[in-house]
């Protein structure tokens, strides 16, 4: 007999002793961060502009467009909901968009929550 040694032996160095960990740990996922949406008052755009726009975008009914409206021109900004990254863009977009299109100011900005 030759003196190989045994490929299949399970011996210190051969097969099903390696004890090294095959799969990945799982990631913890986390959940997307959120966005604010947030109004701002100006002294042009008319109030029952705002709350079309509340209505419109937002799905709000008209008595809490109404209510959102009115915090926005008391205290100079409301948050009008929370979304997404990219839900939050292109509500901004939208309002932006449609208060340009109507040749009035009103701003309507984002940030992170």
């Amino acid at each position: 007999m030759t003196a190989f040694p045994d490929m299949m032996s399970d011996g210190p160095k051969g097969p099903g002793q390696d004890t090294s960990l095959l799969t990945k740990p799982k990631a913890k996922t986390e959940r997307p961060p959120l966005y604010k949406v947030m109004l701002l008052n100006d002294d042009y755009t008319p109030m029952e502009f705002v709350v079309h726009v509340l209505e419109r975008f937002f799905g709000l009914n008209h008595a809490q467009a109404f209510e959102i409206m009115l915090t926005v021109h008391k205290k100079g900004l409301a948050v009008v909901g929370v979304f997404s990254f990219e839900v939050a863009e292109t509500k901004v977009a939208q309002v932006m968009d449609f208060a340009r299109r109507h040749q009035h100011p009103l701003q309507c900005t984002m940030e992170k929550e």
